[in-house]
């Protein structure tokens, strides 16, 4: 059962932006902080950023003045605003949203910045 839906991955020249969308299903109660990660190959899963259910944010060093996340509690959607990319950007993005009995991920959205 599919429980977050990513949407607006795809291929950007180096410089552009890319706007992803992240939509829980209503059968999540009670979010409290949603965010995006990245997979790049061969690398970890990582933090890009998280927001709280009150809209306190935090950014991984490297997409601060770059990413903006962003949500809509009535919609249970989050978003990530992606602008100034660079080619290190490329990865596999994923939603997650956090309740107090389990994290809940999303399936991901290729993300590839060419140079």
């Amino acid at each position: 059962q599919v429980q977050l839906v990513e949407s607006g991955g795809g291929l950007v020249q180096a410089g552009g932006s890319l706007r992803l969308s992240c939509v829980a299903s209503r059968m999540i109660f009670r979010i409290n902080d949603m965010g995006w990660y990245r997979q790049a190959p061969g690398k970890q899963r990582e933090l890009v950023a998280a927001i709280s259910s009150g809209g306190f944010t935090n950014y991984a060093d490297s997409v601060k003045g770059r990413f903006t996340i962003s949500r809509d509690n009535a919609k249970n959607t989050v978003y990530l605003q992606m602008n100034s990319m660079k080619p290190e950007d490329t990865a596999v993005y994923y939603c997650k949203a956090e309740t107090r009995y389990r994290d809940y991920w999303g399936q991901g959205t290729q993300v590839t910045v060419s140079s």
